[in-house]
């Protein structure tokens, strides 16, 4: 009876007790399923600390950087093959073969500003450069290819089918002269060289006024599609200023080429009026409130303010003396240009390329970049002149003017400069 009684009652409740079961089954489970999973990370923990791990895992990682790495590199004023060269992060003997193989050829000693130079590297051990290219001109380009069964280097000239055409462009300054170049579809590059080549004598800060006006006739290198994929020199430019003109023409000399004036004298001279282009005077030289000490104290240079990263360039030719850091200047720059004259560039965000102590560099030559560093409130230049041992103010400096032509120099000059002109009339014809 009491086992009747017993089933009764189980089957009464048999929902309940299955509950209870699955319920307990669950939480068996649980606690089974979170001591394997404690279990396993501890063993991942372990795993992952494993030393032998950690080097093959950077080893794979490693591998998955590409092979083959490509380096471009632009020359600036100063710039040597062999110092390129040595920017690489290859074995000194690859080095070696790749000088013993250009020394061959005289043009790797005449290297020019913006001139393009290309390495291939192999990372893979042993690290070896697989080829490298001089651009020799905006068409010509010589490419050196390693042999490996010579373990030498093989060249080949390499023409570019690009199509050279003269543009001529014009117009009135409303606002500034980069917005107004831009209007009409000049290339920041060739406003850039625009700006750098009348630097040496025309303060852009104070100088040029609304509605003045500007000429200019430059190279620009079209593709097949009519495309513009490179510009050239500037072979005439006129800032007209305030009914001014101030004409310039392109001419080469031994050096290269430069600008000379309508008389024949070259636009160079021992400093440029500005270091920086595109950039605001913030502050002249004299007595001021000092922005962060907060009393008056002599300025004894010029502030120019512009967006950090804005090159700044040597204003002129010179060596290098101080490249460090500076205390209050920050990361600044000091060039010794002769006995009389020197000059410093201060708070500096990095300096340029290949910059340091001891270097000689050319004037126009980017030296480094707008900054904040040091006592600074805000990304600017501040720019010292020193004249035999004495900081002067750099806007009131007369500086020496640059070479004149003379001889046989001066008279090729004056048919050079006609026949601007006459290109000048015939391109200007064209547009009417």
């Amino acid at each position: 009876m009491n086992k009747i009684k017993l089933v009764k009652q189980i089957r009464n409740h048999i929902h309940l007790i299955g509950l209870i079961i699955l319920l307990s089954a669950s939480i068996l489970a649980v606690n089974f399923y979170s001591t394997y999973k404690n279990n396993q990370i501890e063993s991942i923990q372990k795993t992952l600390e494993n030393i032998y791990l950690k080097k093959t895992a950077y080893s794979i990682i490693e591998n998955l950087k590409p092979r083959y790495k490509t380096i471009d590199f632009k020359i600036e004023y100063g710039d040597t093959f062999e110092k390129i060269l040595n920017e690489l992060d290859v074995p000194k003997n690859e080095k070696k073969k790749v000088l013993k193989k250009v020394s061959k050829f005289k043009f790797i000693n005449n290297l020019y500003k913006n001139q393009k130079i290309s390495f291939k590297v192999d990372r893979q051990n042993p690290v070896r450069i697989l080829e490298f290219s001089v651009e020799r001109s905006k068409t010509k380009t010589i490419k050196f290819t390693h042999n490996t069964k010579i373990d030498n280097f093989e060249y080949t000239e390499i023409e570019k089918n690009l199509t050279k055409i003269i543009t001529h462009k014009e117009a009135e300054i409303s606002n500034s002269l980069y917005s107004a170049a831009i209007d009409i579809g000049i290339q920041p590059n060739v406003i850039i060289d625009f700006a750098r080549i009348y630097g040496f004598q025309i303060d852009f800060q104070r100088d040029i006024w609304k509605n003045d006006n500007f000429q200019i006739i430059y190279e620009t290198f079209l593709d097949e599609n009519k495309k513009i994929v490179e510009t050239g020199n500037i072979i005439y430019a006129n800032l007209i200023l305030q009914g001014r003109e101030n004409p310039l023409y392109i001419f080469k000399t031994k050096e290269g080429y430069e600008h000379f004036d309508e008389f024949g004298r070259s636009v160079r001279k021992s400093l440029m009026k500005t270091p920086i282009n595109g950039a605001r005077l913030s502050s002249s030289f004299g007595i001021r409130k000092h922005p962060i000490l907060g009393f008056n104290k002599m300025h004894q240079g010029t502030d120019f303010s512009a967006p950090t990263g804005t090159p700044i360039m040597a204003s002129g030719s010179g060596k290098i003396v101080k490249s460090r850091w500076c205390g209050g200047g920050g990361k600044c720059v000091k060039i010794k240009h002769n006995s009389t004259y020197s000059t410093v560039y201060a708070h500096m965000s990095k300096f340029g390329r290949g910059i340091k102590e001891g270097i000689r560099v050319k004037q126009g030559q980017i030296i480094g970049y707008v900054g904040s560093t040091g006592m600074s409130t805000g990304p600017h230049l501040h720019y010292e002149v020193i004249v035999n041992g004495k900081k002067v103010n750099s806007k009131k400096l007369k500086l020496p003017s640059g070479k004149i032509l003379k001889g046989k120099q001066r008279e090729i000059f004056e048919i050079e400069k006609i026949k601007i002109e006459v290109l000048k009339s015939e391109l200007i014809a064209k547009k009417n």
